[in-house]
């Protein structure tokens, strides 16, 4: 049996096993789909393109889950705005992605 040492220098025990192996897979890199695609406008009146950026709730998804560069998440929450006041999106929803 291994020895517990409540002082924080525990050591792998190699008698430990898992049902399933632990395998790390490595994260595909983001990238910001508006400068490799070379879009230098976002348009508010799309709002098909607008819904890829917004959440079942209508939240504005964060940069780091999009991969958007900080210029162009400035640009979408501004076109996101816009278009929530036109009445093409909604400010809050329930379940708006549905299939």
């Amino acid at each position: 049996m291994s020895t517990f040492k409540p002082t924080g220098t525990q050591k792998f025990d190699p008698k430990v096993k898992y049902m399933t192996p632990q395998t790390m897979e490595p994260m595909k890199k983001k990238y910001c789909r508006f400068k490799k695609s070379g879009i230098k406008y976002i348009d508010y009146k799309d709002e098909k393109f607008l819904m890829r950026f917004v959440n079942e709730q209508g939240k504005v998804l964060p940069r780091r889950l999009t991969g958007t560069s900080l210029k162009y998440q400035r640009k979408v929450a501004t076109a996101v705005k816009r278009a929530r006041h036109l009445a093409l999106l909604p400010y809050v929803a329930d379940l708006l992605k549905t299939k």
